[in-house]
């Protein structure tokens, strides 16, 4: 089982001016708390403060920081207005999609008139899976549409988007997922990936991309009888928050607007939504527990979520009641399905060898391919490793009539047949097996979770030849695999992993923010924890210790639907007590049971503090505990100056700073590794450093695998000519590839004729026929380990230097 390692945040010593500045924000106490944790996360000055805590004193970007992009996309949309051209908004499935299908919805549809000439289309999750597919954009070119925009997706469909030239149809792009190197042939593109890490716009998720490009359109059109594009905040702070991005710059600004406009939100469905989930919608928890799983839910088990939009854009009271309904019961089975899988999957790795298995891969035939992803999550952060779980079983739509639902409203869609919507509706509703040119019933898909700042989407690539089809980022990805590859895939991505970083598969390390006691707890302190809100990726919800704890009235019970029904999700409801109060303090532990807790044990936990709407009262959220005399030493870590300095791109020297220098830009964890220790003292302790580290490397250079191959055959060329003697380290050095490249350049050149003499790592080269440059299969393979290399090169540049950080820190 995974063991967790505590670490603590020391109290700094705060400027009292500073301490003053924050007090200002919380009148009702000292404010001592919320000023260590700003702090912390590096709010340190007047401006700063004043711009995190108060988004009427932050000045948010202009949708036209987009450059000349914005300015085709709104060109482009103003003339198919002029001309009265069908457009048709391209979405996607999970709350980011659908919120953003729903901002472009209302935004455009205050230009175009909806229905006649304005459309949308969310792919279905089972069927069609993200991103532009050919079979979609024939229902829309069916449709009469001559212009696409795609939200939340299509960045990499370049097949796709050919396809909808060669049919007329012109696309504009909204997006923010990863990029390929080539732009699409495109009218405008416009994804934040573009711009520098650094920008304010860097981190938008798919929704805030789209209320851009609505709010650049209102700019430019002019406000007349319109209604203020801010109406449409609310739905950017469900999408933004529900997609899990880093809330910096602009994400945070519009997700604190949002969230003022969703306390006030005249939506019918959004409204009923938080009834459902017992939620007032001031909080993000609101949105990261409550909307935002159930709009996901829908995809998952319903196959299409096409309905959501008009969940959230119809003024339809009664409609809105009954799809919203439909929507919570997607969530409850969604939660019973959840929980079936999880334990099945617990079972499975009962029989496997954890200390031989680095990733685990898993497969049934019983599997419901909506939960894989959320499942996966679970099981990598309970064990540690990355996990890849895959249905092998055939995928079906689920029925109205088994889940006694009425079948919602579709919103216009383009006309397959003479049955149009209908037809949508019944392959929405009916069971009936996916046809088998969509999914194939030899492939088995699934989803993949990462945990511990692993690289998932790198493992996944780098074994992209016995796959199908696979997409996603470092820390989720998607994946299709032959079944009879599931083997070789399990094998092959195991061996990677232990062979890329030494990392403790067996710990999981946990960061306390503030110690506090069970006294300590309620308004005061929820109201301090509350300014640094939202919370989510960049800046977490505070972690509190309180030691030598007990727990009294521990009590488990199944959760149930808003129809009383029961669901098989276990809940602890406990009281924490200690010594500095008489009365417990109320709190839960999610996915856990009563008999977890002693209650004549004396531990040591760590808390998030929440409020619960529902009951009106304050409450703590158990993460993790420990028996208080297991727990004695915990390990200290002090927020001091950087010891690592991120130089990349820069023009720098020797004397700027006596450090190490990291100047090649690494391809692997391990490179970086090696320099790191030397930067540590001969004692070993982890966070005195004799030197500063500075990431050095300049930006990858901009060439392609094949042009590397094509400067590989001149090398082999003027030396096999010119009869002189190198070294591997001045071939490497002149292609900036690795040992592996190199080795596989010379495996495909030594079939075509080459002859390499090696003496002491001098090399001399010389061929006795033709060089013959047809592709063979061990050219293919030297581009495509260069193309490996590249990428990672490019992710070594482009990595946060705090992600860096916490990588060597915990694995160095």
């Amino acid at each position: 089982m995974l063991k967790t390692e505590w670490k603590i945040l020391e109290n700094q010593q705060i400027p009292q001016w500073f301490i003053e500045a924050v007090k200002d924000y919380t009148p009702a106490s000292e404010g001592i708390y919320a000023a260590q944790l700003l702090w912390q996360r590096g709010i340190q000055n007047l401006e700063m403060l004043a711009g995190f805590l108060n988004p009427n004193n932050y000045k948010p970007t202009s949708p036209f920081a987009f450059g000349q992009e914005m300015k085709w996309a709104v060109k482009r949309l103003q003339k198919a207005q002029e001309i009265g051209e069908k457009v048709a908004i391209w979405g996607d499935f999970d709350a980011d999609g659908v919120t953003a299908t729903s901002v472009l919805w209302e935004g455009l549809g205050q230009f175009f008139t909806q229905e006649q000439n304005l459309s949308y289309y969310i792919p279905n999750r089972l069927i069609e899976s993200h991103g532009l597919n050919c079979s979609g954009i024939d229902k829309l070119a069916e449709w009469g549409a001559k212009l696409i925009v795609t939200c939340d997706t299509g960045s990499t469909n370049l097949s796709e988007i050919e396809y909808a030239k060669k049919l007329g149809i012109d696309i504009i792009i909204t997006d923010h997922h990863t990029l390929l190197d080539e732009r699409p042939d495109v009218v405008a593109i416009l994804n934040p990936r573009y711009l520098a890490e650094t920008h304010p716009l860097f981190h938008f998720s798919g929704v805030a991309v789209a209320y851009k490009l609505i709010e650049a359109v209102d700019e430019s059109w002019g406000n007349v009888n319109k209604k203020p594009v801010e109406d449409l905040l609310d739905l950017v702070a469900i999408g933004l928050i529900a997609d899990l991005v880093e809330l910096k710059g602009d994400c945070r600004y519009l997700a604190q607007k949002g969230i003022e406009k969703l306390q006030k939100t005249t939506r019918p469905g959004v409204k009923i939504l938080l009834e459902l989930c017992q939620k007032k919608g001031d909080r993000p928890t609101d949105i990261s527990f409550g909307i935002g799983p159930r709009i996901n839910a829908v995809s998952r088990i319903y196959g299409d979520a096409s309905f959501c939009v008009e969940l959230l854009t119809s003024k339809d009271v009664k409609r809105c009641k009954k799809l919203a309904e439909n929507t919570e019961l997607a969530n409850t089975r969604r939660k019973s399905l959840q929980q079936d899988v999880f334990k099945e999957v617990k079972q499975k790795i009962a029989q496997l060898d954890l200390s031989t298995t680095s990733v685990i891969v898993l497969e049934s035939p019983q599997w419901e391919v909506g939960v894989l992803g959320l499942v996966a999550g679970q099981i990598a952060q309970e064990y540690g490793r990355p996990t890849i779980l895959l249905s092998t079983g055939e995928i079906f739509a689920l029925t109205s009539k088994e889940n006694n639902l009425e079948p919602p409203k579709h919103p216009p869609q383009p006309p397959l047949d003479k049955g149009g919507s209908q037809t949508m509706l019944r392959n929405f509703f009916e069971r009936e097996k996916l046809e088998e040119g969509e999914i194939t019933s030899n492939l088995a898909r699934g989803s993949a979770r990462s945990v511990n700042n692993i690289d998932l989407y790198n493992l996944v690539k780098n074994q992209a030849h016995l796959l199908h089809r696979f997409g996603g980022h470092p820390y989720a990805a998607g994946l299709s695999i032959p079944i009879e590859n599931i083997s070789l895939f399990r094998d092959a991505i195991n061996q990677q992993l232990r062979q890329m970083i030494e990392i403790n598969l067996n710990q999981q390390i946990i960061t306390a923010d503030l110690m506090v006691t069970v006294s300590e707890l309620g308004q005061s302190l929820f109201r301090e924890l509350k300014l640094i809100e939202p919370c989510g990726m960049g800046n977490p919800a505070p972690k509190l210790l309180i030691k030598n704890c007990t727990f009294e009235k521990t009590w488990h019970k199944n959760e149930a639907d808003f129809k009383g029904r029961k669901v098989q999700y276990i809940k602890t409801t406990f009281k924490l007590c200690d010594e500095s109060c008489n009365v417990g303090f109320p709190g839960v532990w999610w996915g856990h049971y009563q008999n977890e807790l002693q209650e004549n044990k004396q531990y040591d936990v760590i808390v998030e503090l929440d409020f619960n709407s529902y009951k009106k009262d304050y409450e703590v959220r158990l993460i993790d505990l420990k028996l208080s005399q297991e727990n004695q030493e915990i390990s200290k870590f002090k927020l001091k100056e950087s010891w690592l300095i991120d130089w990349r791109g820069s023009k720098i020297t020797e004397d700027d700073l006596d450090c190490l220098m990291l100047k090649k830009c690494p391809s692997e964890w391990e490179e970086i590794q090696k320099i790191y220790r030397k930067a540590m003292p001969a004692a070993g302790y982890a966070y005195a450093f004799e030197k500063k580290l500075a990431l050095a490397y300049s930006s990858p250079e901009e060439i392609s695998a094949r042009d590397i191959w094509e400067k590989l055959i001149g090398i082999v060329k003027y030396l096999s000519r010119t009869g002189k003697i190198v070294t591997w380290e001045q071939i490497k050095s002149k292609l900036g590839i690795s040992d592996r490249s190199l080795n596989l350049g010379t495996i495909a050149l030594a079939k075509l004729g080459v002859k390499w003499e090696n003496n002491n790592g001098e090399v001399k080269v010389s061929w006795s026929k033709k060089l013959d440059l047809e592709e063979e299969e061990s050219i293919i393979n030297f581009i495509e380990a260069v193309g490996e290399e590249q990428f990672l090169h490019e992710y070594f540049y482009k990595v946060p230097v705090t992600t860096i950080q916490s990588v060597l820190e915990i694995y160095s």
